[in-house]
């Protein structure tokens, strides 16, 4: 929660427990921590993904009740741009969102980090696949892989590496997310809530298991 660019309270999640079971009473004690009433809030942030289906959907539809019941704008932002802003002081050329998307996957992007100039599309594939195929912006260049996926595919990145490839675990991003979602709600950009979309860049699990199971149709 923030006031300008002050963070009045952070407040750390149990990842033990669902979305479901766990948000309203995380959000009433930031407010609580923060000493700030539901009706003081003025913008409602909230991350759009990418990110898990389920876990998704819960966090934009607690966001998307809020702001409806108090009758205030929202702004969703993606994780990987938050990701980006909190690389923005790094001096690296390239800026590379780097997140874990369970099953040996990534969810990442390519941000040209003078111009912001998004170079890559967001997307979900192997760590190693991406490596190999965004080469072209990569090498020989100073990089920045940021992201919880860096823990896991820090050894990959060394190894592949053709220029001054760093990484970095990042801190807590509802901050970031914060401040993206006023700047772009200065610009214009907040709306109703409804209007909010997921970014889920990979089908729903559900649906891959589905289709994994069902049997290859002979071909005529």
């Amino acid at each position: 929660m923030l006031d300008d660019d002050r963070v009045l309270a952070l407040w750390p999640g149990d990842g033990s427990r669902t979305h479901g079971e766990r948000l309203p009473g995380e959000i009433a004690s930031a407010l609580d921590a923060a000493g700030v009433a539901r009706g003081q809030v003025d913008l409602f942030a909230v991350a759009t993904g990418p990110g898990a289906f389920t876990g998704l959907r819960i966090g934009l539809a607690a966001i998307q009740g809020l702001a409806m019941t108090l009758r205030k704008p929202v702004v969703g932002v993606s994780a990987l741009d938050a990701l980006a802003h909190q690389a923005g002081t790094s001096a690296a050329e390239m800026i590379v969102p780097w997140m874990d998307a369970q099953r040996g996957d990534v969810f990442a992007t390519v941000i040209e980090r003078t111009s912001g100039a998004v170079l890559e599309p967001p997307t979900a594939a192997n760590p190693i696949t991406l490596l190999e195929i965004w080469r072209s912006h990569l090498d020989g260049r100073q990089v920045l892989f940021i992201g919880d996926g860096v823990v896991r595919d820090r050894d990959a990145i060394a190894r592949l590496r053709t220029g001054q490839w760093d990484t970095r675990v990042p801190a807590a991003l509802a901050p970031d997310i914060a401040v993206l979602a006023r700047r772009r709600a200065e610009a214009g950009g907040a709306g109703l809530p409804h209007t909010l979309e997921p970014i889920y860049v990979r089908r729903p699990d559900a649906e891959i298991e589905r289709d994994r199971r069902q049997p290859e149709r002979p071909r005529q």
